[in-house]
């Protein structure tokens, strides 16, 4: 990781309302001469829009007085979207009980409830369904590793 993103990394920490609060990712993407600093953050029990609008506002202010972003700059401060991929072990915990997507390294998907997250991996209960047979739900323990995005499907019930 390189210095800069580790030290905005490190200034949005301090700036998070409290330790139900947590940074999902920091990115910078350069585009026509503008960098974007893009930062996602998350809560244990929900995100809304103002604190997004407060810790958007205290980075902004350290970053000028530290200087540390070079030349004009963009900068963004959300929560992850629904279509965003879930990231850590922390975003996993937050959607217990919810039904995921997940697409494996091996390219195959399931797609079933998420019922426990461990220290190395998920726990879902997912559908099997065989030829003639009511379908079944099995439960299947993938670790972090050989999930290669995972999304949360929404329910309109």
């Amino acid at each position: 990781m390189s210095e800069l993103k580790q030290s905005i990394e490190e200034i949005v920490e301090k700036h998070l309302p409290d330790e139900k609060h947590f940074i999902v990712e920091v990115s910078m993407v350069n585009k026509g001469g503008k960098t974007t600093l893009s930062i996602l953050i998350d809560a244990d029990e929900g995100l809304n829009i103002q604190t997004c609008a407060d810790v958007s506002r205290a980075v902004s202010e350290e970053l000028e007085v530290q200087d540390l972003m070079p030349g004009a700059y963009i900068l963004e401060v959300s929560s992850p979207g629904l279509d965003y991929p879930l990231n850590g072990k922390r975003q996993f915990q937050k959607n217990i009980g919810r039904e995921l997507k997940v697409l494996l390294t091996t390219g195959k998907e399931l797609v079933g409830k998420l019922v426990d997250v461990e220290e190395a991996g998920v726990k879902m209960l997912v559908k099997k369904k065989e030829k003639g047979k009511k379908a079944t739900e099995e439960e299947v323990t993938l670790p972090f590793e050989e999930m290669n995005k995972t999304i949360v499907q929404v329910s309109f019930k």
